[in-house]
């Protein structure tokens, strides 16, 4: 597994190494559903436990992914492309580590290619492959572009991500319109204020 993609204590663990149960995790559940104030064996909420559990498989599924894999395939024949490949407003759902609440918003990716180029696609993988994990925004910002780096070894990297906390908007403040920009620059787009200009111009910014 390659060491940029993954850093230490981000991946998950398997059962034999301390992973609770399925039968473990619903219970958990019941137990909140309990603290909250409610009764979890009432005929409304008999199934929750069972939902959730298959709802945190697919919130987290991030942990059971390696993002290096993702950007396994590349393309060299790229015809001597040598200007910036973008996707913009790659949406993604995530949930922050401090509160498990909501993290919802958009990736902006681009890089410079020096030799090879990844599918588009994979590009959206990768963004889902670290968003679904717990997380905060600034490190899922650095991991993206670090994991980009790391494989593509391009001229450059820039990540951009805009995003709603709802441990904020729902919570707390309540600050309903707030929205939380993070960037990442890395090779020529740290460097190079013009390629940087013309990378925030393409996105809307």
């Amino acid at each position: 597994m390659n060491e940029h993609a993954l850093p230490a204590g981000r991946a998950g663990n398997d059962e034999g190494a301390g992973r609770p149960t399925r039968e473990e995790a619903e219970e958990a559940v019941r137990t909140l559903i309990r603290w909250a104030g409610d009764d979890p064996r009432r005929e409304g909420l008999a199934d929750t436990p069972s939902r959730v559990v298959r709802a945190y498989e697919d919130w987290f599924a991030g942990y059971r992914q390696d993002p290096a894999s993702v950007l396994a395939r590349t393309f060299s024949e790229i015809a001597k492309y040598d200007e910036m490949v973008i996707l913009k407003d790659i949406p993604f759902s995530s949930h922050c580590e401090h509160h498990m609440a909501p993290i919802q918003g958009k990736v902006h990716v681009g890089y410079l290619p020096r030799k090879r180029v990844v599918g588009i696609s994979k590009l959206a993988r990768l963004v889902q492959a670290f968003a679904r994990r717990l997380q905060i925004q600034e490190r899922l910002t650095a991991e993206i572009a670090d994991a980009l780096q790391a494989e593509l070894q391009p001229l450059g990297v820039a990540v951009m991500i805009e995003a709603t906390h709802a441990c904020m908007t729902t919570r707390g403040v309540h600050a309903r319109e707030a929205v939380m920009t993070t960037s990442r620059m890395l090779g020529i787009f740290r460097e190079n204020a013009k390629t940087r200009a013309e990378f925030l111009a393409a996105i809307g910014k």
